[in-house]
């Protein structure tokens, strides 16, 4: 499947300098044109050693990692809320799965914060209030268009549109009281109802705080506030960041790179985190292909049945779908090969409905 993230947030948080970093991309990172700039769109792989190791053992033609398609969308600081995201923008943000709020959180007397002194919580709640009124807007016509649409109609037409009423209802009473749609109960039938519009404050939030430097080995005291916020309302994750040291280390050869986060503190790039807690977030995971031509990963919703993984290997695997020979990538790791996986019986059979597992190992056997 293929994963789509916005990031956005309000002028001069350092957007795209992560997107930049993100996708090996070289927007344009000086003047800012707000919402009427072009949106920036790059690819970045997502970080798994599980596929290095599978490949050492395969030694394959070609390594493919899972994909995440991000969109560098700019906002201008309006004078009123509303006014901030142009038609064009909100389009582009209604196309993601996803949406990276970066706020800031470092210091830069040259470049000066929008609204006069940094505030990462206030600036969070600068830009959801956008959203809840772009949401509002939509909710508000469709309301309204609705009513003659009942009169005309009859039978399930009728029955589905005033399930839609009803659940549109209730959003617009949620977004009335500034709550964001993600916080709605809603069930199968609800979901289905509304998906077509692809309300942006009903999509998960990753909140990226753009640190200083300095505050990067010790980051609590100042993402505690904004996880605090962040967390009053579902799907939202906090990931602290520093894409200006991230961009100085990428400048380094991969040793003194490594070596420099050693001398931080820092475990991993915070980049790599950030990729997969957008992961997490969406609630996907990852199962493998393996052989001699290609070792890949690929994307699925946690515990896809295994027909549709078989999916998004090829719409063909899907439709034939017989079975599937199905290990956990460690167990292969220790068997040394399938072959003696095989004979250690720790290779199984798997039918149509089995919960694909994260990290697991498929051979799909189809028949068209």
């Amino acid at each position: 499947m293929n994963v789509v993230s916005a990031i956005t947030g309000l002028p001069y948080v350092g957007k795209t300098t992560l997107f930049n970093l993100l996708t090996g991309a070289h927007a344009s990172t000086g003047a800012f044109a707000g919402a009427e700039a072009e949106t920036n769109v790059g690819v970045a792989k997502v970080p798994d050693p599980r596929v290095e190791e599978l490949a050492a053992l395969y030694k394959p033609k070609k390594i493919t990692h899972a994909e995440v398609m991000y969109r560098d969308i700019g906002l201008a600081r309006a004078e009123k809320p509303g006014q901030a995201i142009s038609p064009q923008k909100l389009g582009d943000l209604r196309t993601a799965d996803a949406i990276v709020h970066v706020v800031r959180a470092f210091s830069a007397p040259s470049v000066p914060h929008v609204d006069g002194s940094v505030d990462p919580v206030r600036d969070l709640s600068t830009v959801e209030l956008e959203l809840l009124f772009a949401d509002h807007a939509v909710v508000e016509r469709r309301l309204e268009r609705i009513e003659p649409e009942l009169r005309s109609s009859k039978g399930p037409e009728r029955e589905m549109k005033e399930r839609e009423k009803a659940v549109l209802q209730r959003a617009f009473a949620a977004l009335a009281e500034e709550r964001p749609l993600r916080d709605l109960d809603l069930d199968a039938d609800e979901e289905k109802a509304i998906r077509g519009f692809r309300f942006l404050t009903r999509m998960p939030v990753l909140v990226a705080v753009n640190l200083d430097e300095d505050d990067v080995a010790d980051p609590e005291r100042i993402i505690a506030p904004v996880r605090e916020a962040a967390k009053a309302h579902r799907a939202s994750a906090v990931v602290p960041v520093s894409a200006k040291l991230e961009a100085e280390i990428a400048e380094l050869p991969p040793e003194e790179a490594a070596s420099f986060r050693k001398e931080l503190g820092l475990a991993e790039p915070a980049l790599d985190r950030l990729i997969r807690a957008t992961y997490e977030l969406l609630g996907l995971c990852s199962f493998f292909t393996v052989g001699e031509d290609e070792v890949r990963a690929w994307t699925v919703p946690r515990g896809a049945p295994a027909q549709q993984a078989a999916g998004a290997i090829h719409t063909d695997l899907e439709r034939g779908f017989i079975r599937a020979e199905v290990i956990g990538w460690q167990e292969l790791l220790k068997a040394g090969s399938e072959a003696n996986a095989k004979k250690l019986g720790v290779m199984r059979t798997e039918g149509k409905t089995y919960p694909v597992k994260d990290g697991e190992i498929l051979h799909v056997l189809f028949n068209v």
